[in-house]
């Protein structure tokens, strides 16, 4: 009995130190940084918690999951991306749908042209065009020599032919945004594509998750969310400013996500999720982030923290200036929100995990806005699935 109970023990001890091993030991790519967080800003006072997103309307429900990019064309036709690749145009009444395209990976942001065209930014298959005619162009793999990791958003200058969008990282393809988080190591980069070249060259690099990404009035400049540095950085693309970059707006309350602009006095931006006081903790622990790294992926999936659903989106002018704040954090929330779009007398939302895509009218954020039609709040419901008409 004594020799059992010694081998058991012996056993037990060995198995602790392999455990340990693997997690002091094992090979990983993720190299984390020490850095330091600034302070949290509580949820009070300009971030107090609303109930204004009680009332987005869903649309689209039930034609795939997760359209987290969503994009409206001049007419008011809404188009989404899917976690089954789909591309999909809602009409502008939410009655019917036609499915584009699907791009055989996962498209987030999107960008519907005049001409009926969509740029879609995959990060499997990287920046794509979706033609009028249902065809899938790729447009850019790589720029400046290497190898899109993550296409994230996007966004186009009007009346120049480039488009600009963001690649999150380099170093972790998606899905690997944790690891990136995980690293802080500054991996992400906005790009340039120019259309008439056909070449992509970056814009900006040594961005903490290069994620939203919005062109401002006359493509003077570009805004882009870095999600892990909880920021929005303005890079200047004319002027005596060009190639500088700046500060837009600073120690967000969440993570930033997908960004857009109305086209005249206003930024919207996305946060699925509040600042993690936890992941702030570990910021100047590297050793630690760096065994979470090497941690078999179900255990990672269990120790990230799933917080209680909450709808986030915040409004800036173009100074930076915080003049919305959009809340509402319960059971039955469109939530979480990763994009947001502004067209007409509505707001457009898109998420990571819903089955519908989401909408409110602006007004009830904007009191000057327009009032949307008459009967709105009569929602309608599933869609008939129409063939291709373009």
């Amino acid at each position: 009995m004594k020799k059992l109970l010694l081998a058991v023990l012996l056993a037990g001890v060995l198995g602790v130190v392999a455990v340990l091993a693997y997690l002091l030991l094992k090979p990983t790519r993720v190299e984390p940084v020490a850095w330091t967080p600034p302070v949290a800003p509580a949820l009070e006072g300009p971030y107090a918690p609303n109930e204004i997103l009680k009332d987005v309307q869903r649309l689209a429900v039930g034609v795939g999951i997760g359209p987290e990019g969503v994009a409206v064309d001049a007419e008011g036709n809404v188009y989404a991306g899917y976690e089954d690749g789909r591309v999909i145009r809602l009409s502008a009444d939410g009655t019917r749908y036609v499915e584009l395209a699907n791009t055989g990976g996962r498209p987030l942001g999107l960008k519907a042209g005049a001409d009926g065209s969509v740029l879609v930014a995959d990060p499997v298959k990287g920046l794509l065009r979706i033609t009028a005619a249902g065809a899938i162009e790729s447009l850019s793999t790589a720029a400046d020599g290497t190898a899109l990791g993550f296409t994230d958003d996007l966004d186009a200058a009007d009346g120049d032919g480039a488009t600009y969008f963001s690649d999150a990282s380099v170093k972790f393809p998606y899905p690997g945004y944790l690891f990136d988080v995980l690293e802080h190591g500054a991996n992400g980069r906005v790009v340039r594509h120019d259309a008439a070249t056909n070449a992509s060259t970056v814009v900006a690099k040594d961005l903490y998750f290069a994620n939203g990404v919005a062109v401002g009035p006359n493509g003077d400049w570009l805004l882009v969310a870095e999600t892990s540095a909880y920021r929005i950085t303005r890079i200047w693309l004319k002027g005596d400013k060009a190639g500088t970059r700046e500060v837009f707006a600073d120690n967000l309350p969440g993570f930033p996500d997908n960004l857009s602009f109305n086209g005249r006095d206003r930024i919207w931006v996305a946060l699925p999720g509040v600042r993690d006081a936890r992941l702030d903790g570990l910021a100047q622990q590297p050793l630690l982030r760096k065994i979470m790294a090497r941690l078999p992926g179900r255990l990672q999936g269990k120790i990230q923290n799933t917080p209680p659903k909450r709808g986030f989106v915040l409004g800036f002018d173009l100074d930076g200036k915080l003049i919305a704040n959009l809340q509402y954090g319960a059971a039955d929330a469109f939530a979480p929100i990763m994009s947001v779009e502004e067209h007409g007398p509505w707001l457009y939302f898109g998420s990571l995990s819903e089955p519908a895509i989401g909408r409110l009218p602006l007004n009830r954020v904007i009191p000057t806005a327009d009032a949307p039609p008459a009967g709105w709040e009569q929602a309608p419901g599933v869609p008939m699935r129409v063939e291709r008409a373009n």
